[in-house]
């Protein structure tokens, strides 16, 4: 590589759209990095990222269940990467993928441990306790997180890869599972403050409660995730289920709404006090509908979307297991639930939003001035200076020969 040409970079991911929390990151962060690498993305499907930033290697997506695809996905970028290394003349300074996606990353990313968020749901995985018709769906979910735990347990064993936090309790799960004692880099995640803040939210709020059909008077909860039982929302339907008395309407906003529907029906919860939406590009018209953020979190790095909520001025309830429960401080600028499944707790806490007006007003306010101090140009910062480091100390061998000669 001459001084003159930029450092090539290869990120490496199956999909990068700002729908889907761990891929919003991504590419907010390739958005604000400097402009000091030319960046190759090998994905099957990229949104919400500015085509003159970077090239695309578009790879085939096998349409099926999602274990089949990602077992393809898996190997076919290593031979994509392959391909144009050996025939185009690729060959990229750095390979950086979010998550567990390839064996030869330089720099992962670290958004979830999957061998703690699988031992929290075992039981939840097993099937005896489940009805028949869910067996196939369990089965899969089980071959797809015994999958993706070996890989981690390949990949974050060894010291190849350089880890990047998003939240500190993640070192501590590396320590237990994989045995890395390391101190490694945290990003902690930035926002944008131009679409997430209370002067905003306050402008969209009549539109976005009369759009989805808010009666007056609702005291409207608001939780997004594609991965409802990772979100815990079963422990936030048990706590509304408790909380009868009061003027609850919950606003789920996910992917997975036929999954939801059926959960409802389980739990005999009726529609007119749990609203499934679609996502939206934006986003920030959720926030503006609710008047209060909960996520109890059975496993999250971060927890994006809470993080949104505190920067548009909502209080927030959110579990320990969250990751951006390490920005907030305990009735300040938000509630912090102990354990994730204890739903009786969480009703309390949003009995106490419900009621205490002046109570919810100081923790949205304190929350959206806590927010204010994470943005996407800091986090570009820094990630750039990770990169550099990377680059540096694979350019140590190769100078050490050189001094030293044959």
């Amino acid at each position: 590589m001459s001084h003159a040409q930029k450092p090539r970079l290869a990120v490496v991911s199956p999909f990068l759209d700002k729908s889907h929390g761990t891929e919003r990151i991504i590419v907010e962060w390739l958005s604000n990095l400097p402009d000091a690498f030319e960046i190759h993305v090998y994905s099957q499907h990229v949104e919400d990222l500015d085509a003159s930033k970077y090239t695309m290697h578009r790879i085939p997506k096998l349409f099926g269940a999602h274990i089949f695809n990602f077992i393809w996905w898996f190997g076919a970028n290593h031979l994509w990467r392959a391909w144009d290394r050996r025939f185009r003349g690729l060959a990229h300074d750095i390979t950086f993928s979010p998550g567990v996606n390839c064996l030869d990353a330089d720099a992962i990313s670290v958004h979830i441990v999957f061998a703690e968020f699988l031992r929290r749901v075992r039981s939840e995985l097993q099937l005896s306790r489940n009805r028949p018709r869910t067996w196939p769906r369990l089965l899969h979910r089980k071959l797809y997180y015994g999958l993706v735990t070996a890989l981690e347990r390949r990949v974050y064993s060894g010291p190849r890869a350089q880890l990047i936090l998003t939240s500190r309790r993640s070192a501590s799960e590396l320590e237990r599972f994989y045995g890395r004692h390391e101190k490694f880099p945290v990003i902690d995640t930035g926002l944008d403050h131009e679409l997430f803040n209370p002067a905003r939210r306050l402008m969209l709020r009549g539109v976005a409660r009369q759009t989805l059909g808010i009666e007056d008077g609702a005291f409207t909860l608001l939780l997004i995730g594609n991965d409802w039982r990772k979100k815990g929302l079963p422990t936030l339907l048990d706590a509304v289920a408790r909380i009868g008395d009061l003027p609850i309407h919950l606003l789920v906003v996910s992917l997975e709404a036929q999954d939801i529907f059926r959960i409802l029906k389980d739990k005999n919860i009726g529609n007119n006090r749990v609203s499934v939406l679609p996502v939206r590009k934006d986003v920030e018209f959720y926030y503006a509908a609710a008047d209060a953020y909960v996520g109890p979190s059975l496993e999250d790095t971060f927890a994006l979307p809470v993080a949104e909520a505190m920067a548009c001025g909502l209080p927030v309830i959110v579990s320990a297991s969250a990751g951006v429960s390490e920005i907030i401080t305990h009735g300040e600028d938000g509630l912090i639930l102990d354990d994730p499944r204890d739903a009786t707790g969480l009703a309390m806490m949003i009995r106490r939003l419900c009621n205490d007006e002046a109570f919810r007003t100081r923790l949205g306010e304190n929350a959206a001035a806590t927010a204010r101090k994470y943005t996407w140009e800091q986090n570009g910062l820094e990630l750039a200076a990770i990169f550099e480091e990377i680059l540096r100390r694979k350019a140590r061998p190769t100078a050490q020969a050189i001094t030293q000669g044959p």
